[in-house]
């Protein structure tokens, strides 16, 4: 062997030999593989919260913990830990109240007397009435009802449809929605939600409040179907939904095509001004107009509630310096999904498993590959690491929201919070990391650990052509020389590659578990891959992830985590910027897109087409860019969700797109969102 290619390799293999020595361990492919084949498994059965599956999971997780080592001992008078044997998983699991459903018990009843001396009509469940999820169970009788409008109090709109009316001891009826209509960027769209218009009702005094659907087919409407939404829980008095026809029979109307005439008057003029000829020629003060003048109510409201357990998974690393591991860093997913389907579920029918893969059997594996790379990491993070698997995500975030409400380790000693969620169908090498703005720094620290040093062996007249060749898997940024031949030519170089393409985004609030932490004021990072065709469908199943992506995303965060934790000072945290899109709740169109949420300045690309959606029926496919949309220019998503609220239901609208290089016009025709 020639001495300067003996030397050259001897250089070489040392080099490598030192890189090696310096590379943590790795989060493992075939690990990956087995834990969210496992969790997205049917045995599982799509691990809705409180289901039997979920508690498999859960179960899973608790185990996976304890084979790391993580400290179990929590302690028994931890609030909500489960009290199970010492050797049992049950000491890694937070326990938080959840209501698995809710339906009608036995004693729902209502009643309408028009006037005096008649007897009164009893009214159907399920056909003129029915009580909402959040309605409180009681009995009212013989009361009479007050029109309130859209039953909204706003200080700081200066709006107040309670004002001066007289509604103690009496029962407040109010129309479904906003003076904004169909707007969801109106200034009263967050008072879209019942839940709203209940405190408004409760805190006027009101003994109940029947709320007019907006359909006139009663069971078409979005809130005769019985739901519980455990993020907001009950209402404080009787709310139920009643029919347009009933609504008429209250007002003394014609009917229906009447009381749409009423609900224009009511978006026309504030409160205190309705005035208007209803049912004959007569000018009538609406505000001032007692329904119960000849009317009164009988109503009693029986809702059963399905009450289980739900549990979060907690696992401690208890860190190594004597002072930073009083300081916490919270790495954390949901282990949570749609079960069967049914509520958030985007797929035609229920029944079906929702497997759940991406959401998010992919952030719970990358929480326990993280957990098993930091146990056997010498030396050991010099902060502690709390690994959380939370449940509750998909019903409102109610696991996140119950642990930093009874956090296990305390709050203010939390630096960060990174949260995974939907990280295995990466595509394009893009990755999108969110919260960037909720600490000073952030986006520099993002940045650079995005960055990472490689080493490349580079062939020169001094040293043989058949000398080895080392390169990075990625290509880019620059070269430092580490070896220098005689020539002055690099013979081995270090590469600053860059591992991801990037999208960073502000805000610390999102549809994910960080928010939980955010609104606590803890700096928090968001990591995820985006949405996609299968996205809340049965068909978000274990083949369709990409493995080798995720552990790269991996590494990365496990990057971030040791920056956060070799930097002496803990994280400064601040108000980041907004980039909310909107609240969906105020769409009343749906199209059946699925957007893509990276930055875009040209139109929206669609990662996804749901199945016989109204953009399907259109011919639009995954992939395609639109950048029109009802006479509307859409550049980006806030564009595109501006011209979705403008659309109404069984009308046709042009948009426009672009597929590869051709731009095409094709006709769309919103359906009616339920």
């Amino acid at each position: 062997m020639h001495r300067r290619f003996f030397n050259l390799s001897l250089i070489i293999i040392l080099a490598l030999s030192v890189a090696l020595a310096q590379q943590p361990n790795v989060p493992s492919v075939e690990r990956l593989r087995a834990h969210i084949e496992y969790l997205a498994s049917d045995k599982l059965e799509g691990r809705r919260t409180g289901s039997p599956g979920a508690n498999l999971a859960a179960e899973y997780i608790a185990r996976e913990f304890s084979r790391y080592g993580l400290r179990r001992s929590i302690g028994y008078d931890t609030p909500g830990m489960s009290h199970f044997e010492a050797d049992s998983p049950g000491r890694y699991l937070q326990q938080f109240p959840y209501v698995a459903g809710v339906e009608l018990g036995k004693a729902n009843e209502m009643s309408l007397s028009i006037a005096d001396n008649v007897p009164p009509k009893e009214l159907r469940v399920g056909e003129d009435w029915i009580p909402l999820g959040l309605s409180s169970n009681g009995r009212i009788e013989n009361t009479s009802a007050v029109f309130v409008g859209y039953g909204i109090t706003a200080a700081e709109l200066n709006h107040n449809d309670y004002g001066g009316t007289a509604l103690s001891g009496k029962i407040a009826i109010a129309f479904s929605g906003t003076p904004d209509g169909d707007n969801p960027h109106g200034q009263f769209a967050r008072y879209e939600d019942a839940h709203w218009k209940a405190i408004a009702a409760r805190d006027a005094g009101a003994k109940a409040l029947l709320i007019i659907a907006r359909e006139d087919n009663f069971k078409e409407d979005r809130f005769s179907r019985l739901r519980y939404d455990n993020s907001v829980g009950g209402a404080g008095l009787p709310v139920v939904l009643i029919s347009r026809q009933l609504a008429a029979k209250l007002f003394r109307l014609a009917g229906p095509g009447t009381l749409v005439e009423l609900e224009k008057e009511v978006k026309l003029h504030p409160p205190g001004k309705w005035k208007k000829s209803v049912g004959g020629t007569e000018e009538i003060d609406i505000k001032s107009y007692d329904v119960a003048r000849t009317a009164s109510i009988t109503l009693s409201t029986d809702i059963v509630r399905h009450e289980v357990s739900a549990y979060n998974v907690v696992g401690i690393l208890d860190g190594s310096d004597p002072t930073l591991k009083k300081e916490t860093i919270v790495i954390g997913a949901h282990y949570d999904h749609l079960g069967l389907g049914g509520e958030g579920s985007l797929a035609p029918r229920e029944g079906e498993i929702h497997h759940g893969a991406d959401d998010n059997a992919s952030g719970v594996a990358g929480v326990l590959e993280l957990a098993r790379i930091f146990t056997s990491q010498q030396p050991r993070a010099r902060r502690t690491i709390v690994f959380i698997a939370f449940s509750g995500e998909e019903e409102g975030l109610l696991g996140s929201n119950y642990y930093v409400n009874h956090p296990i380790v305390p709050l203010a000693n939390t630096v960060a919070m990174i949260n995974m969620d939907m990280i295995g169908r990466m595509r394009d090498n893009k990755l999108i990391v969110g919260g960037v703005g909720t600490a000073q720094g952030w986006r520099q620290m993002v940045d650079t650990a995005n960055s990472y040093f490689g080493m490349k062996v580079t062939p020169t007249r001094e040293s043989s052509s058949e000398a080895p060749h080392v390169t990075n898997a990625q290509s880019g940024g620059m070269n430092v020389p580490m070896v220098v031949g005689i020539n002055g030519r690099p013979i081995v170089t270090m590469d600053n590659v860059r591992s991801f393409n990037l999208t960073l985004n502000e805000d610390g609030f999102g549809p994910s578990d960080h928010s939980s932490f955010y609104a606590k004021q803890v700096p928090v990072l968001f990591v995820w891959t985006g949405t996609h065709e299968d996205y809340h469908k049965p068909s978000d199943t274990a083949d369709k992830i990409n493995y080798d992506d995720e552990a790269r995303i991996l590494n990365f965060v496990a990057r971030l985590v040791h920056d956060i934790d070799s930097n002496d000072k803990r994280p400064v945290y601040t108000v980041a910027k907004s980039e909310s899109i909107g609240r969906s709740m105020g769409f009343r169109v749906y199209l059946g897109t699925i957007p893509n949420y990276a930055d875009s300045n040209d139109g929206l690309l669609l990662d996804g087409v749901r199945d016989d959606s109204p953009a399907a029926k259109a011919g639009i496919k995954a992939g395609d860019k639109i950048v029109k949309l009802a006479g509307r220019d859409v550049r980006n998503v806030y564009d595109y969700t501006y011209a979705l609220g403008e659309m109404k239901a069984g009308q046709e609208y042009e948009v426009e797109l672009m597929r590869g290089n051709e731009r095409l016009r094709l006709v769309i025709t919103p359906a009616a969102r339920k």
